[in-house]
């Protein structure tokens, strides 16, 4: 099993992580599980000696079964928050993510027998995008990056710590 770019101290945690943003016909796919209550972008953890790209592609396959191509680097994101879901409670948390735009395919037909890697089922879910402020999904920069018109690469600090 290869090994993520993660590391735990104490009650702190870090992870370099490499996310997709994928849309088809004004939707943005989003993966969800039994564990948390939330939708989460498609990606994953970056293993030592991989690429960014490689990383991309690889969970994305992983997640929805299909080879899905890179367009461009988006959206580099430093992440931090409080953990209080399934696998990260209590933890400080601190995230790098490179998020990629994947090339539209043309199609919103997936072929998901994704797992967590804590082995819950994960579901694949296109939503609208003029719905994201509806639910509660993360990253919670997606409404944002849609409604800019996105040119360029981004760079997005969110900070959802408690008083941060």
């Amino acid at each position: 099993m290869e090994e993520e770019c993660s590391f735990t101290r104490g009650r702190s945690w870090f992870r370099y992580r490499a996310a997709a943003i994928i849309v088809e016909d004004g939707c943005v796919l989003l993966a969800g599980n039994k564990s948390e209550n939330y939708l989460y972008s498609v990606g994953g953890g970056v293993y030592v000696g991989e690429h960014a790209e490689e990383a991309v592609v690889r969970e994305v396959f992983e997640e929805t079964g299909i080879r899905f191509e890179i367009d461009r680097l988006a959206v580099i994101h430093e992440n931090f928050w409080e953990g209080n879901g399934a696998y990260d409670k209590g933890l400080h948390c601190h995230e790098i993510a490179l998020y990629f735009l994947m090339k539209p395919r043309g199609t919103r037909e997936l072929d998901s027998d994704s797992v967590t890697r804590f082995g819950d089922r994960e579901t694949m879910h296109w939503v609208p995008i003029d719905q994201l402020g509806e639910i509660k999904a993360f990253p919670t920069f997606l409404k944002e990056y849609f409604a800019s018109g996105h040119e360029g690469i981004m760079h997005i600090v969110t900070d959802e710590r408690r008083g941060g």
